[in-house]
């Protein structure tokens, strides 16, 4: 799935919660000092931004299908390699990295097992990829509650359960089959807090990703209701929501 939204509207709705889970995965990946990072499905840059802050933005390179994204994140992150692919056809040679990691892309991807072969074939031997996704099967993503509510209104609506990684254990099964080894999988999470409802719904109307589509196609009335249904399920005044996301590594 490629986004057509903008990276502005992209930071406002999953951004709040890609960019404080970003370290945490990092941390996860156990990068070794110095090496070539890959960011496959970089979106605006969330991921990138805090490999900067860790290393020189010569050693990082990224890569997302979205034109939108890509002059997004050439923007923000001076000095880092961005290009346009995606990742069952990565624009690189074998062995080029030290690392390939995948923040909150492998449930998007057309063939997951392809593309952590395509990070597996980029990475060089004893190299690390790892990936992350949100637990939405447990309903302990992010947008758990948006989803609780759009299934009162249809109970089949696609709510990103049944996507590549968001079940317990899944991604490490993806791991093994794409042929990675040493695998380790956990989950991780990161939390946001929102200053009042509105602040937590608006973005939710912006048309990012497939909650925002599911959104679009509503009308007025049933959008309302949705609404309300998200309302009746979060604490008046500010909340913390907390996100959790499956994550594996393993070794090439």
């Amino acid at each position: 799935m490629s986004f057509t939204s903008g990276a502005d509207q992209y930071d406002r709705f999953m951004g709040r919660y890609s960019a404080p889970l970003a370290p945490v995965f990092i941390d996860f990946a156990r990068l070794a000092d110095g090496g070539r990072v890959l960011d496959v499905g970089c979106g605006p840059g969330a991921l990138a931004r805090e490999l900067v802050s860790r290393s020189d933005p010569a050693l990082i390179c990224a890569v997302d299908p979205s034109e939108a994204f890509v002059a997004a994140a050439r923007d923000r992150l001076p000095g880092v390699r961005v290009e346009r692919a995606v990742v069952e056809s990565l624009p690189f040679e074998d062995r080029s990295f030290d690392a390939s990691l995948a923040q909150l892309v492998v449930h998007f991807m057309v063939d997951p097992v392809a593309g952590l072969r395509e990070m597996g074939r980029v990475t060089k031997p004893n190299g690390v990829v790892a990936a992350c996704v949100w637990d939405y099967a447990g309903g302990q993503g992010p947008l758990g509650v948006f989803w609780e509510a759009a299934r009162v209104l249809d109970a089949d609506v696609d709510d990103e359960s049944s996507r590549a990684g968001t079940r317990r254990g899944h991604l490490a099964k993806l791991f093994d089959i794409a042929g990675l080894r040493e695998i380790e999988h956990g989950a991780i999470s990161a939390e946001v807090e929102h200053a009042s409802f509105e602040e937590w719904w608006e973005p939710f109307t912006l048309g990012v990703g497939p909650a925002g589509a599911h959104v679009a196609t509503l009308s007025a009335r049933q959008r309302d209701r949705l609404r309300d249904l998200c309302r009746d399920r979060l604490p008046d005044g500010s909340f913390v929501i907390r996100a959790q996301a499956w994550a594996a590594r393993g070794l090439v």
